[in-house]
């Protein structure tokens, strides 16, 4: 299965992200807020990374331009977040995330989700 990092503030659903991801077997990376997220990217790589927009301090359009620093690799960046208009997404996508997870999450679909940005 795969590594996958997950950026989230909100203890609760990092704990639930967490779980669901365990539970298909993947090995999850935790991160309450993205002051280490170029240092895992780089030490663990990751498949993907499901990445909290709104976040205290750095946001995720912040870390996702500071993501584009770290040399190519094949990993994939997910927005998580709770907005969930149509320019909302266009802005997403227009910032480079390769996908777009809205919160909360349907805990139904969301390994179906993170199966597809894995290829699979």
């Amino acid at each position: 299965m795969a590594t996958i990092v997950v950026v989230e503030d909100q203890p609760d659903n990092l704990k639930l992200l967490t779980t669901l991801l365990t539970i298909k077997g993947h090995r999850v990376i935790g991160l309450a807020n993205g002051d280490r997220l170029t240092e895992v990217m780089t030490a663990d790589h990751p498949e993907l990374v499901l990445l909290d927009i709104q976040m205290p301090g750095r946001d995720g359009y912040e870390l996702l331009a500071e993501r584009k620093t770290i040399p190519a690799r094949s990993w994939k960046v997910v927005a998580l977040t709770a907005h969930a208009l149509p320019e909302d997404r266009a802005r997403a996508s227009a910032a480079g995330f390769d996908g777009y997870i809205t919160k909360p999450i349907d805990v139904r679909s969301f390994p179906a989700e993170v199966a597809r940005y894995l290829g699979g």
